[in-house]
């Protein structure tokens, strides 16, 4: 079974690897197919890990788990990227219906390791 990020290799060979070392990805790219990964899993340690500390939802960690738990996820695709920002739609299915999320999301690079910053507001 391929990856649930949509990349043509297996969880193990790919989004397992950053779940299982605490997201140490060479690229935000990489970091936002991991994080998608980890909400089809409802793994909110590993959302909250990777979630930079300045903004970082820890009191919404619950909610996100349960929400992600809830939904039928179906697929990424991502648009554009660039060294720091990742613009992607993930397609999943609530309550019956099919819905998108739409994301230009912003990435910082710290100490080697990359965090999700939140949306793109340039």
């Amino acid at each position: 079974m391929n990856c649930y990020c949509g990349t043509n290799n297996t969880y193990e060979n790919c989004c397992g690897i950053y779940h299982k070392n605490g997201g140490k990805t060479e690229t935000a790219v990489q970091l936002m197919r991991s994080r998608y990964s980890a909400f089809v899993l409802a793994n909110g340690d590993y959302l909250m890990q990777t979630h930079h500390k300045s903004t970082r939802p820890l009191k919404e960690k619950k909610a996100i788990v349960r929400w992600a738990k809830s939904v039928q996820w179906l697929k990424l695709e991502v648009l554009e990227s660039t060294l720091d920002t990742v613009k992607f739609n993930a397609y999943f299915l609530e309550n019956g219906t099919a819905d998108v999320i739409r994301e230009d999301s912003k990435f910082v690079r710290e100490n080697n390791t990359w965090f999700y910053l939140g949306l793109n507001t340039n």
